[in-house]
C-alpha cells in the first residue's frame, strides 16, 4: 500500500509569511519555490500532485515537506555546507572600512573598488564582496541641507502652520521660479543596445533656441498650479506675476505667500504696502525645501523637460502651459516627507554606520 504524506498545518502568521515569499519578485528563486511547495502541501495536495504542478521531482517535495513539518520556516533555509574557509574575513573588512576614512589617491575625488584593491594589495573581487555584504555603494550620492538660520524653528513653524492650519478663508500659496529653462532641440528616437535592450536614444549634438523663466504658484489647499513664463527673472517680473494672482482673488481675501530668500523676493515693501491683503512668509536660510512648489518643479522636470526636444522658445512655452493644464486636471494637495538628518549623523564614520 503506498504511503500517504502527512498533512501539514501552520499558524496564520506563518502562512502569511509563506504567501509573501511565494509572491516575491526579489527573493532568490529557490526560496520562492520552497514557499510554493509548502503552500501547495498546506492545501492538502499530495507530493506527486505538487511535483506535477511545479515541475519538480516528488522526492524534492517530500524533503521540503518533512523539513517544514519538523522546523517550520527555519527548515526552508539552506543548511550550512562544509567548504574551504574564506581567505578574507573580518580582518579585510576592518581594513576596507578604515581605508574608506582616508583621503583617496591624489587626483581622485573618491574611492572605488579598483583603488581600494590597489591600496590594500588584495583582489578587486575581494573588496567588492566586502562592500556588497556591508551595503556600501561608493558611486551613489545623497545630499543634505542643514539650515544654520538662528530663527529656523520660528520660521519653519510659521510655514508648517500655514500648511496644516491655514487662516480661515485665506489663500495660501507656495511661490518660486524655475529660471533659465533651455529650449534645446535634438534628434530623438528608440535605439537597440548591444545587449538587445531597447532604450530611448538622443543625438549628442543639439541646437539652442534660447531660454525661458517660469514663475509658479502652488495653491496649497488644492495642489493647483498657476504659472507664467517670462524672458527675464527680475523683481519687476515677480511683482507682475503676483499682480496676476491678486487680480483673480476677491479684494478682501487674505493671501499668504511662502517664498525662499532669493533677492527677487526681497525688497518688495512698496508693493506689499499697495496690497495689504498679501503677506510674505520666508523660509529659513538654506531651507528652500520647505517650499512645496519645489516638489512640483521636480515633477515638471521629470515629466516634461528631461529628455524632451523643443523646436523653438515658443514650443517650450507651449509645452510648459500644456503640462500645467494637464497637471491641474488631477491636482491634489501635496503630502511630502523629509528625512531628518542630525548633525551627529554627519560626523559618523563608515565603521560606525555599519555597527
Amino acid at each position: 500500500m503506498p504511503r500517504v504524506a502527512a498533512r501539514l498545518s501552520c499558524s496564520a502568521e506563518t502562512k502569511a509569511e509563506l504567501e509573501k515569499l511565494a509572491a516575491s519578485r526579489t527573493e532568490e528563486a529557490r526560496k520562492v519555490e520552497r514557499a510554493k511547495i509548502i503552500l501547495a502541501c498546506l492545501d492538502g495536495r499530495q507530493n506527486d500532485q505538487v511535483a506535477a504542478a511545479l515541475d519538480l521531482r516528488p522526492n524534492t517535495v517530500g524533503d521540503w515537506r518533512k523539513r517544514f513539518a519538523a522546523q517550520g520556516l527555519k527548515g526552508l533555509r539552506d543548511r550550512a555546507r562544509p567548504g574551504k574557509p574564506a581567505i578574507y574575513g573580518e580582518a579585510l573588512r576592518a581594513r576596507v572600512l578604515k581605508q574608506l576614512e582616508l583621503p583617496p589617491p591624489a587626483g581622485f575625488a573618491g574611492w572605488d573598488g579598483g583603488l581600494l584593491a590597489k591600496a590594500l594589495t588584495v583582489s578587486e573581487d575581494a573588496v567588492r564582496r566586502v562592500l556588497r555584504k556591508d551595503g556600501i555603494q561608493l558611486r551613489r550620492r545623497r545630499s543634505w541641507c542643514v539650515s544654520t538660520d538662528p530663527q529656523f524653528a520660528v520660521k519653519a513653524a510659521d510655514i508648517i502652520g500655514l500648511y496644516l492650519n491655514p487662516p480661515e478663508r485665506a489663500l495660501v500659496l507656495s511661490v518660486d521660479e524655475k529660471p533659465t529653462i533651455q529650449a534645446i532641440e535634438r534628434a530623438m528616437g528608440y535605439v537597440m543596445t548591444s545587449s538587445g535592450k531597447i532604450v530611448r536614444g538622443m543625438k549628442s549634438t543639439y541646437k539652442r533656441h534660447g531660454t525661458v523663466n517660469l514663475f509658479a504658484a502652488l495653491e496649497v489647499a488644492t495642489g493647483v498650479i498657476q504659472g507664467k513664463t517670462t524672458a527675464t527673472k527680475k523683481r519687476i517680473d515677480f511683482q507682475a506675476f503676483m499682480e496676476d494672482i491678486v487680480r483673480d482673488q476677491p479684494a478682501d481675501r487674505e493671501i499668504h505667500v511662502i517664498l525662499d530668500n532669493l533677492s527677487t523676493h526681497k525688497k518688495n515693501d512698496e508693493w506689499l504696502e499697495a496690497h495689504p491683503q498679501v503677506t510674505f512668509h520666508f523660509t529659513p536660510t538654506s531651507a528652500s525645501w520647505l517650499n512645496q512648489v519645489e516638489v512640483w518643479f521636480g515633477i515638471l522636470q521629470s515629466k516634461a523637460l528631461s529628455g524632451a526636444s523643443f523646436l523653438s522658445r515658443e514650443h517650450l512655452i507651449q509645452a510648459l502651459k500644456d503640462f500645467t493644464a494637464a497637471f491641474n486636471q488631477n491636482a491634489h494637495p501635496f503630502v511630502w516627507r523629509k528625512r531628518e538628518v542630525k548633525g551627529a549623523q554627519l560626523r559618523n564614520t563608515v565603521a560606525n554606520l555599519r555597527i
